[in-house]
């Protein structure tokens, strides 16, 4: 079982990678605090497991920010092509 330090931890963590995320990323997204939140602890799952496979390491070691960060950009980008083509056809 999760403890609430923990839970406070990933949602901290997720909304520094999805701001990040957001930043690099071009163009407009139209997401509020918890979605760029949920978009951090998402592409954190993508790429920070990814990067523990290969590199190793903890939850805050550099390999996993940068690979929840890459991970984030990934989600968002493809959220972004999803939401730009839905808006079109509509």
């Amino acid at each position: 079982m999760e403890t609430i330090g923990t839970i406070i931890g990933w949602m901290v963590f997720g909304l520094i990678a999805g701001a990040i995320a957001r930043l690099l990323v071009p163009g407009r997204q139209p997401i509020g605090l918890l979605a760029t939140m949920a978009l951090g602890i998402i592409g954190s799952f993508v790429g920070g497991f990814l990067a523990s496979l290969i590199m190793g390491g903890d939850l805050w070691s550099p390999a996993n920010w940068i690979g929840s960060i890459i991970g984030a950009v990934i989600v968002l980008a493809i959220w972004v092509m999803i939401a730009g083509r839905r808006r079109r056809t509509v």
